[in-house]
């Protein structure tokens, strides 16, 4: 267990303010100034300070922080094991909604037909939200797209998936070569903020001096089977991964558009905290999922 300390200087580090943080955790301001005193003296540390009005955390506050989440986030994931000891092993982790509709129910089947005596739990969440999960403990590790910071996490490629545009087969855009600057007469119907589908986007509409806002119309939705539903209806276009939509262009009832200038792969990763006591266990599980997503056999992994 942590100390309390510790737990009240990560409250400070998110709420930047030692009145919010006393209320947050219901002790007095007073007892946070302490709480954090008594830190910076026992590591002789500058933990804080104020650059105008706001507070921040020092350089070396802030690899506290990093350290602290750590421990933390290990500590969460040995109190799950702990607890789980006499029944069977336990995974908690997450992944983004392409990935968890259209690569994680292989993985789920092969976990419940071979390794009877693991449980397990899947957030769906956006990329944004699940690195946020994972930084605080709440899941182990996470199978994430679209960008972000690397440098922070231990990474692993799980595979490479083709981003594509969409329409109804209905569509003036179906069967025809479509140039990059019709696409912005057109409504978007898209993910929302945070999510990897729209960083994506977003991305590769930057490369070509373009955003999001150039479409005449945008609609933000949190579900891929709605937006499919209603770009097929031909309300819209939209971007997406080219297995989320595999289904659907086999059978028909969406068309690929052929984009001039649009040729977009990006990748599906494996993330966990960098130096995580747990990070050969979790590869070993990264491992499992690279395999079963490409197509290959699965090895026998123990994550015990």
């Amino acid at each position: 267990m942590l100390d309390f300390r510790i737990d009240t200087f990560l409250t400070l580090c998110e709420e930047k303010s030692y009145t919010k943080t006393a209320q947050r955790l219901k002790i007095t301001q007073p007892a946070v100034s302490q709480h954090i005193r008594y830190l910076e003296e026992y590591f002789g540390l500058k933990l804080f300070q104020y650059q105008g009005k706001s507070l921040t955390q020092t350089l070396e506050g802030e690899k506290l922080r990093n350290f602290a989440l750590r421990s933390k986030a290990d500590w969460y994931s040995l109190e799950q094991k702990l607890q789980k000891q006499q029944k069977n092993q336990h995974l908690s982790f997450g992944a983004t909604l392409t990935i968890g509709e259209y690569v994680m129910p292989d993985i789920l089947k092969y976990l419940i037909e071979n390794m009877p005596n693991t449980s397990f739990s899947m957030l769906v969440d956006n990329t944004e939200t699940l690195l946020q999960k994972l930084k605080h403990g709440r899941i182990s590790f996470a199978f994430v797209e679209g960008h972000f910071d690397k440098d922070k996490f231990t990474t692993e490629l799980i595979s490479n998936a083709r981003f594509i545009a969409v329409c109804s087969p209905k569509h003036s855009f179906a069967k025809r070569q479509v140039s990059f600057d019709e696409i912005f007469t057109q409504r978007l119907i898209v993910r929302e903020p945070g999510s990897g589908t729209r960083n994506i986007l977003e991305q590769a509409l930057l490369e070509h001096n373009q955003s999001i806002e150039s479409f005449i119309d945008i609609i933000e939705i949190g579900s891929l089977g709605v937006i499919k539903a209603l770009v097929g209806q031909g309300l819209g276009i939209t971007f997406l991964y080219e297995n989320a939509v595999e289904r659907e262009l086999l059978e028909g009832t969406l068309e690929k558009i052929n984009l001039a200038e649009f040729d977009v792969v990006r990748e599906f990763n494996f993330v966990c905290l960098k130096d995580s006591y747990f990070i050969p266990e979790y590869l070993e599980f990264s491992t499992l999922v690279r395999n079963i997503a490409n197509k290959g056999q699965p090895n026998d992994i123990d994550l015990c």
